[in-house]
């Protein structure tokens, strides 16, 4: 297919296909599918070898949020039957990180509900860094807090953070539809603020909220010229109790062609599958390990993920390797003029500087939009094709806030 020949020479070369381009490749029919998948798995490998990264969340805060984030269960408004807790203790943190980290985690995201951090918030937060970084060496870490005020970026990278996570989410046409309580722009500052404080940026999308393939290009256009390292997709959870719950718009093969189209976008980005791929990937998860070189694993902020030995054995089972904390995720000319080897915000890849997130949809989240699914779930027998998976879908009841252990 010519479409796909070109996508591949722009990917090797870091050129931005067109728009048209980028559309076509979410046009693309199910009978040429597999094709997408290896032309984009080329550049991906291109880039990235074989290698999964992983990351974990760590959710420091639950619930109660002031904001009304559409998608989001921890939202104001929500009824879904969430845990709801304050403040972990860094002590709390650190212990939920271990779980993680000794699945084979290199990156920890902490995550807290609501607005934005005061400047206390920041400080708990930074000895929660310190005392992660203190207790495992080589763990990168990234906040997820929401929008900053001036000055706490730098806050937070003197206390050792790595990263900020902080997603665009949604186009810039279709933002007020998802949210009322921020703006666009105001993601788009908190990046920008992360940027400027020397962080590394983390910026995605959630997918399945009812847009057009319009809008998704948009928004992945939108991350490319905003520069992140890293580009976390997530794949709504329409949660029970959220305004959303009733979206289930998504099949494998529609997430299969996203992720492609932000790999051809977004050709030297780490490529994060994030939220929702247990419940909208099911089975074909191994296939999207073609096109991402990132997942979280285990559970996500309110919602459980597939067992995290399921998601070690389905890496080596697809022929992949879990990325090393003695390996530098990005590729050369990315971390070049960076200082360590998160990556840089050279004009290189996806972008940053508008919303971080390390994976989630909503300024709680780092890596999930309410948590992902659970794949390990027994259900009765498969739904047929189209219809809601409910049964993928299970709220959070261990881990952090319990005094249950973490899957990880």
């Amino acid at each position: 297919m010519d479409l796909l020949n070109t996508l591949v020479d722009k990917g090797l070369r870091r050129e931005l296909p067109t728009r048209e381009e980028a559309l076509a490749v979410l046009a693309t029919s199910d009978d040429d599918l597999l094709d997408v998948v290896a032309a984009a798995g080329k550049v991906r490998r291109h880039w990235f070898g074989r290698r999964v990264k992983l990351n974990y969340l760590v959710n420091l805060k639950s619930g109660l949020c002031p904001e009304d984030c559409s998608y989001c269960s921890q939202r104001l408004g929500s009824t879904a039957g969430i845990l709801k807790y304050t403040w972990l203790k860094p002590d709390e943190a650190s212990q939920a990180a271990a779980a993680g980290l000794a699945g084979g985690a290199k990156r920890v995201c902490l995550v807290a509900s609501g607005r934005g951090p005061t400047d206390r918030d920041v400080d708990r937060v930074s000895e929660t860094i310190r005392t992660i970084k203190d207790q495992n060496e080589g763990v990168e870490v990234c906040a997820c807090l929401g929008l900053l005020s001036d000055g706490q970026a730098e806050r937070l990278r003197d206390a050792g953070a790595d990263a900020y996570n902080h997603n665009l989410n949604t186009s810039e046409g279709t933002y007020g539809d998802i949210t009322t309580t921020h703006t666009y722009a105001d993601r788009v500052d908190t990046v920008q603020k992360a940027h400027g404080a020397g962080l590394s940026a983390c910026s995605g999308l959630i997918a399945g909220m009812g847009e057009s393939d319009e809008d998704l290009v948009d928004v992945v256009y939108s991350l490319r010229e905003l520069d992140p390292d890293s580009v976390p997709v997530n794949f709504l959870i329409p949660v029970e109790g959220t305004p959303l719950a009733k979206e289930w718009n998504l099949t494998p093969q529609r997430c299969l062609r996203i992720l492609a189209m932000v790999r051809f976008v977004c050709p030297d980005v780490e490529v994060r599958i994030a939220g929702g791929r247990e419940v909208h990937l099911r089975t074909m998860q191994p296939l999207a390990l073609n096109l991402a070189n990132s997942i979280f694993l285990g559970d996500y902020l309110t919602t459980e993920g597939q067992a995290g030995k399921a998601d070690l054995e389905m890496i080596a089972d697809a022929g992949f390797e879990v990325e090393g904390t003695d390996q530098v995720t990005l590729p050369e000319h990315r971390t070049e003029t960076a200082g360590g080897g998160c990556g840089s915000h050279e004009a290189a890849g996806c972008g940053s500087h508008g919303s971080a997130g390390c994976g989630s949809h909503e300024s709680a989240g780092c890596g999930s939009h309410e948590g992902g699914g659970v794949c390990g779930t027994p259900a009765a027998a498969a739904a047929p094709a189209g219809e809601p998976r409910t049964d993928l879908v299970a709220v959070r009841r261990r881990g952090a806030g319990t005094d249950l252990a973490p899957n990880a």
